[in-house]
């Protein structure tokens, strides 16, 4: 029987250690605070920060090109959809709202959308394939703005049927997570604040329906910050930016399409920003005061690191390449321990 227990124990125990993450950090030489991330495959990948800086790395972020953004000196650069180590989308946070387009490799922006408005700001962009895309902000006259685009971002307009929010609902531009384009025509939107949900389309934004997770909202600081999605399973995350440490009401999942929603037996350690499916039961989440992962879908999460100041986190879209970044200059790749 004793053998039999030691046999036990040293299997959980290689399982556990199979299965945990460590950070190795990337130094380079800048010091913008980062929270637009898109990484493509094991190569390329595509950063967005403060004062209009852009990075790009074609060799697994191992090194970083940055280039800044001319006129977009006073905004941040949250929202980044890169197609390939020459072309990438992003957009600024802020009024005017604009989004840019290279074809260069950074070397040349095409100001391809701009709104006036003093409430424009962009919160996130995403796309079901090579063409097909949406980008969503805050409300304009009490409408969600959302753009898109059937030339991979050549050109935008805005929805017909743009989703109507209520006082106090909004988005937030924390790590370009809040938008998930799906298979070939569904899409999720989180919103948050004094009212926090989540907006369905099935049909590329023509028509919607909400869900609606007993998150912790009710101020502006509050609600989903990202979500993550693979079939029927959706993880949300959050908490209030201004109590880093809450952890009521701030991580649920849910196995049947939003339906229901479950509170973790161990959730994520306070505030995340961030979540990310990084295979079918394996899951990664960041935010300023730490990293975590679940190895059950969201069920129960476990530590990763305890290093402060990380807001986005992306795996490869055509590879395994996983990078966590945030401020000044802060940049890791996810890596399993040996």
């Amino acid at each position: 029987m004793k053998t039999l227990l030691i046999l036990i124990l040293l299997h959980c125990s290689c399982a556990l250690s199979a299965q945990t993450y460590h950070l190795q950090k990337i130094t380079h030489k800048s010091s913008a605070s980062f929270r637009g991330l898109s990484v493509v495959d094991d190569k390329t990948a595509w950063l967005g920060g403060s004062n209009g800086w852009v990075g790009i790395s074609t060799n697994g972020a191992k090194s970083w090109r940055f280039t800044q953004i001319e006129g977009q000196e006073n905004f941040s650069i949250r929202s980044v959809y890169a197609f390939s180590d020459k072309k990438v989308v992003v957009a600024n946070a802020g009024s005017p709202a604009k989004i840019f387009l290279t074809v260069d490799g950074g070397n040349t922006w095409k100001n391809v959308y701009t709104n006036e408005s003093e409430t424009a700001f962009f919160d996130g962009i995403d796309f079901w394939n090579e063409n097909e895309g949406l980008a969503y902000g805050d409300a304009i006259d009490g409408k969600m703005l959302i753009l898109q685009t059937n030339d991979g971002g050549s050109s935008w307009t805005e929805l017909t049927n743009r989703p109507a929010l209520n006082e106090g609902e909004g988005s937030f531009a924390a790590s370009g997570t809040g938008i998930r384009c799906i298979g070939k025509k569904k899409v999720i939107i989180a919103t948050g604040g004094v009212i926090s949900r989540l907006w369905v389309s099935e049909d590329k934004g023509n028509t919607w329906n909400t869900i609606e997770p007993p998150i912790t909202q009710g101020e502006s600081t509050t609600g989903i910050y990202s979500v993550a999605i693979d079939g029927s399973r959706m993880i949300i995350v959050g908490g209030d930016y201004t109590k880093p440490t809450l952890s009521h009401k701030h991580n649920l999942y849910s196995t049947d399409g939003g339906k229901t929603w479950s509170t973790p037996a161990e959730a994520v350690r306070g505030y995340r920003e961030c979540v990310e499916f990084i295979s079918k039961n394996v899951l990664l989440s960041t935010g300023p005061t730490g990293t975590d992962f679940s190895t059950d879908g969201g069920k129960n999460w476990q530590v990763v690191s305890d290093e402060e100041g990380f807001h986005t986190l992306r795996k490869a879209r055509n590879g395994s390449l996983i990078i966590v970044a945030g401020n000044n200059g802060q940049i890791s790749i996810v890596q399993k321990a040996k």
